[in-house]
């Protein structure tokens, strides 16, 4: 019988990771699983409150257990520091992401704005900019598609750069996550 109590998504720029959380109340269990893959086991475990660290990538990630009442316990989880809301607004400030699919594949390309680094489903891509008339043009591949992502001005002070992924001559609209 499984004792999962918790599952988050936290978007990184290699790509969607699922966390799962397992806590055996009676025993101490704790089970962390990213991606489908057990990271950690801890059997026997006395203390049923506490934290658990662990990495996906260069993230540093932080499950904490606390009692509410008798029983019930409430799970947290914080990435790099923050919690989770908090990182996820923050990471929609620095990245932009696409999903897109090409020949039946799921593809997900990530911009990070502070480093112009383009990730396509987990790998850094070797790019080329170009300066345009109305901004900057970031060239790249995916599966042998031309692509780019075309960075202009908004026009507006609060909007600030608007960023559009072109695969094939084609607008790819952002990814909600």
């Amino acid at each position: 019988m499984s004792d999962l109590v918790a599952q988050w998504q936290v978007g990184l720029s290699d790509g969607l990771h699922k966390v799962e959380f397992e806590h055996g109340t009676t025993t101490g269990k704790r089970i962390i699983r990213v991606d489908g893959e057990e990271i950690l086991r801890q059997d026997w475990l006395f203390k049923l409150v506490g934290k658990e660290h662990f990495n996906i990538g260069k993230a540093k990630l932080v499950i904490s257990i606390d009692a509410v009442t008798g029983f019930a316990y409430e799970y947290t989880l914080e990435v790099n520091g923050k919690p989770l809301e908090k990182f996820k607004e923050n990471q929609s400030k620095i990245m932009k992401s696409w999903v897109l699919t090409i020949s039946g594949n799921p593809i997900r390309v990530v911009l990070e704005k502070d480093t112009l680094d383009v990730w396509v489903n987990g790998d850094k891509m070797e790019t080329a900019g170009e300066f345009v008339d109305d901004g900057t043009e970031t060239h790249f591949q995916i599966c042998s598609h031309p692509a780019y992502i075309k960075a202009c001005s908004s026009g507006k002070r609060k909007t600030g750069i608007v960023h559009t992924l072109i695969v094939d001559d084609n607008e790819i609209p952002i990814a909600k996550e």
